[in-house]
């Protein structure tokens, strides 16, 4: 059997991160398996369609590195792709549904529907519309919503995450299967479109095991065969207590991406979230996650979200990179996350800047606020020397005459690079009989004004000698 799997998302705003692990899932088993992935838009909810989301959706994937072989762009033999565009197709199925009795037009007003709704709540039994199914129903026609004509019964199906699963005909409804609108709800047109497009396993969150029965039934009645079902447990809010949500603190994925989180990053860490491969293996390449991937391995229980488990990835993916391909080859992702005070510096400088602060970063974005002194004079701010754990015991003309000697040995250097610089260093701490944390401190602080720097001699080598001089004299007169 080929493999065939889908991605189907709805155009209808941001891409959060339980839309994106929907589609690493399915990538990774088609890829595993030398099959296919169908992406496919379900935009048949006009109400809530969000302009600009297809491609938003579109350019998430590219991102990931997760391509297509059907669907929007490439094209492919089962099209159109977007179920906007599938609307008589859909009436074609519908028909099969109305010749063999399996489906009638639902003319009841929606009040009466109401109606019904609130005797069920208040006597606190549940709503079934098979329960009030019209006796006569008019032939159909678009303008009147089409129901499933359900025949109750008890269905046992085998979820490839969840295992055995098994339900009675209380969970069997009329469901609505093409809507006043002319357009297919999702319980019908997922069931089309899967079976034109061939598509051997269906993965979607876990919240659509509840109407598993239905489709079940649909696909019955038409004579279908189902696909393997895959249902994906829900990511969870970091207490665990419940589904993830804008309210926990997880953003979309565009917003990660702007933070400068890397698509290596993301895509690790969504993968692993819900699935591992029995190893205490943490970092995986995308060739790796496809040797490795199995369904057998999806875990069928919720997996929290952890954003600081995302962040360590993302640092340990920064290192990774500079290792294996060089500091280019992270430079050219850092266009966009320089401080303004960058602008007008070339490329080499910028380079040298990232070379020594890189295995310091989380995110790309750290780069506006830990790499600004090199691009432009910090402002001076003594409480920092002050304050300092190391320094605090130093009186003001103490730290005076230690920057003094240390302008004076540094002046004296030939050559200004970075293993003059630490002997010039560990000359100092001999000379003044200081501790590599006071005297070491003293200097990081006047040359940055900044918590944190990359090695002190790195630090003046590629600040350059009439730089560092001067900050350092600036300070020495400030005390």
């Amino acid at each position: 059997m080929k493999v065939i799997t889908r991605f189907a998302p709805s155009p209808t705003g941001y891409i959060h991160i339980g839309n994106v692990r929907s589609a690493i899932y399915p990538y990774l088993l088609a890829r595993q398996n030398h099959g296919k992935l169908i992406l496919r838009i379900e935009d048949t909810d006009r109400e809530r369609f969000v302009e600009g989301a297809t491609e938003l959706i579109e350019d998430t994937l590219k991102w990931l590195g997760l391509d297509w072989d059907e669907g929007p762009i490439v094209g492919g033999s089962h099209g159109p792709y977007f179920q906007s565009e599938r609307k008589s197709i859909y009436h074609q199925w519908a028909q099969k549904l109305i010749a063999s009795g399996r489906a009638y037009a639902d003319p009841t007003p929606s009040e009466v529907i109401e109606k019904y709704h609130k005797e069920c709540n208040e006597k606190k039994m549940p709503f079934l519309f098979r329960n009030i199914r019209p006796e006569n129903p008019p032939e159909w026609k678009p303008g009147i919503p089409l129901r499933f004509k359900t025949e109750p019964k008890s269905y046992t199906w085998y979820d490839e995450v969840m295992g055995k699963m098994t339900t009675g005909p209380e969970v069997l409804d009329d469901i609505i299967l093409i809507k006043k609108d002319g357009f297919p709800t999702y319980n019908f047109a997922h069931i089309v479109d899967d079976t034109e497009m061939g598509v051997t396993h269906v993965m979607r969150g876990v919240e659509y095991l509840s109407s598993t029965p239905n489709y079940l039934a649909i696909y019955e009645a038409l004579n279908i065969t189902p696909p393997k079902l895959v249902s994906l447990p829900h990511i969870l809010a970091p207490q665990g207590n419940k589904k993830l949500g804008k309210r926990d603190g997880a953003k979309s994925v565009t917003e990660y991406r702007a933070e400068g989180i890397l698509a290596e990053a993301m895509l690790n860490y969504l993968a692993c979230l819900g699935w591992n491969d029995g190893t205490e293996q943490e970092i995986y390449t995308k060739e790796e996650l496809i040797n490795k991937f199995s369904l057998e391995r999806i875990q069928n229980s919720g997996a929290r979200y952890d954003e600081i488990k995302l962040l360590w990835l993302n640092g340990q993916w920064i290192r990774k990179i500079v290792h294996e391909d060089g500091v280019s080859a992270l430079y050219r992702r850092t266009e966009s996350f320089w401080p303004e005070s960058a602008k007008g510096y070339d490329d080499q400088y910028k380079i040298r800047v990232l070379s020594i602060i890189y295995d310091r970063l989380k995110t790309l974005s750290d780069l506006r606020t830990m790499t600004e002194y090199f691009f432009s004079d910090p402002k001076i701010n003594l409480t920092m020397l002050t304050q300092n754990k190391f320094l605090q015991k130093f009186s003001e003309s103490e730290l005076e005459n230690l920057l003094k000697l240390t302008i004076s040995k540094l002046s004296e250097l030939e050559k200004w690079e970075a293993n003059n610089l630490q002997n010039t260093l560990n000359e100092l701490l001999v000379i003044t009989g200081k501790k590599p944390a006071e005297l070491f401190s003293l200097i990081r602080i006047a040359l940055s004004y900044a918590p944190f720097s990359p090695a002190l001699n790195l630090t003046l080598e590629v600040l350059g000698r009439e730089t560092s001089l001067a900050r350092l004299n600036l300070t020495a007169r400030s005390i």
